[in-house]
């Protein structure tokens, strides 16, 4: 009975959100275009380039790299600054929201991972992955996406290192409790995986250089966007031979896809078909591979992040369109919000505007990658660079949900310090950036 009432009611929802449709309102109108202008432009400029090259790495942290290798930087054998710089970094190598870090993080802390360490880590996690900082540069510009590297490693250290500092008697008994954490050997020499994750990130960033500015013709940046296809190129092949060599899939196989997709880039104008084909190739025979089940695995992981995190951006991207509109290139839409009321709230530089910008991204819930598209929106709606980067770096980390999942990990206590820590934080970020 109550399924049938809550179909009812979904019904005449939908029913009546249809009959009521503002069709003849100019502004319901722009915002529509607007929405379907910014999701046309995210499909073509950045799924193929950045979200599955990202998907893949995200699997090969997930399949490759053990989770005794995770305790052996963070537990209570590693030294302080070890356990604290490898946590706050680690975000760099995962594409995950506030929500999906919470398994990780929950693991590290109850197999014996510091409460500093591991704080550090669940806040870097989402913060700072790699294709957020690419994203981030490219659509918001590169002075912003070096203030969100910067403010997320500081925070992560010195929220971890007060977290930590403030539970002290707590950890010192934590830590005389798993001093004797086993060593768990590695299935190949870290160094091996090492190079196969840094080669594929190599190829996302090439493949995703951006253009310099306008009227920049000549130095470095310019020379590698000049060359960035040749240097993705190049990295494919460093790939094929780390396919071949450490993760031992046949070299016919891997020869016989870095041929076509090869061929394929002296056909196709557009370099994503080449990508295309790479990355069904490899899916491909990662899928068919018989010699070792983690290659397998590998596509499987990679899948599943790809059917976590791409519906939640694509939402997140028709929500930003119609809200706050299409902003990029040379096109300029309005969304259904005034810009004046973004303006009057989270325009300038003041207290209020930077502390307002932090209290909503920390209740929000960001799925990966769309505070990218929403921010987009709300600078071009008049909001201020420094209410910006205090949304960056407290929304992402945080939402209502993963609040709820931490309490039951850490207890409401600690919760409450920890957020209370990351909007502090952020204010204090958004002001001071928005003053330079």
């Amino acid at each position: 009975m109550k399924k049938d009432i809550k179909t009812l009611l979904w019904i005449v929802a939908i029913f009546l959100g249809v009959f009521f449709l503002p069709l003849e309102n100019v502004r319901f109108n722009e915002a529509l275009t607007a929405t379907l202008d910014l999701a046309k432009w995210y499909a073509r400029e950045h799924v193929i380039l950045c979200l599955l090259p990202a998907f893949f790495i995200a699997g090969v942290i997930s399949v490759f790299v053990s989770q005794g290798a995770v305790m052996k930087y963070f537990g209570a054998k590693a030294k302080k600054w070890v356990a604290y710089t490898i946590a706050s970094v680690s975000g760099t190598i995962l594409a995950v929201c506030s929500c999906t870090i919470l398994p990780l993080f929950s693991s590290i802390h109850k197999r014996g991972a510091g409460l500093g360490p591991a704080i550090a880590f669940l806040y870097s996690g989402p913060a700072i992955n790699i294709l957020a900082i690419i994203l981030t540069a490219r659509i918001l510009g590169f002075e912003m996406g070096i203030a969100r590297i910067i403010g997320a490693v500081v925070f992560a250290i010195v929220i971890g290192s007060t977290m930590s500092f403030i539970y002290r008697k707590e950890e010192k008994e934590k830590r005389e409790e798993q001093i004797n954490f086993p060593d768990i050997p590695e299935k190949r020499p870290m160094w091996k995986t090492s190079f196969h994750f840094f080669v594929l990130v190599l190829i996302l960033v090439f493949a995703n250089w951006g253009k310099p500015g306008e009227g920049v013709e000549s130095g470095g940046w310019y020379w590698l966007w000049a060359n960035k296809w040749f240097i993705t190129g190049g990295f494919s092949l460093v790939l094929s031979f780390s396919l071949i060599y450490i993760l031992k899939l046949q070299w016919i196989q891997v020869v016989l896809v870095s041929s076509i997709t090869a061929i394929s880039a002296f056909f196709f104008a557009s370099p994503l078909i080449p990508v295309i084909i790479g990355i069904a190739g490899l899916s491909l025979i990662t899928l068919l591979d018989k010699n070792d089940p983690d290659n397998k695995e590998w596509t499987i992981s990679t899948w599943g992040f790809t059917k976590q995190i791409m519906p939640m951006l694509a939402i997140g991207v028709l929500i930003a369109g119609f809200l706050l509109g299409s902003t990029h290139d040379d096109t300029a839409i309005a969304g259904i919000i005034p810009n004046e009321w973004i303006a009057n709230l989270v325009g300038g530089n003041s207290i209020f505007s930077n502390f307002f910008a932090s209290i909503v991204g920390a209740f929000m819930y960001f799925a990966t990658l769309t505070e990218v598209p929403i921010l987009q929106g709300l600078m071009s709606a008049g909001m201020g660079k420094g209410p910006a980067l205090a949304l960056l770096l407290a929304g992402p980390s945080l939402s209502l949900p993963n609040m709820l999942v931490i309490r039951g990990v850490l207890g409401t206590q600690k919760t409450i310090v920890y957020v209370i820590l990351v909007v502090i934080m952020a204010t204090i970020s958004g002001l001071i950036f928005g003053a330079i």
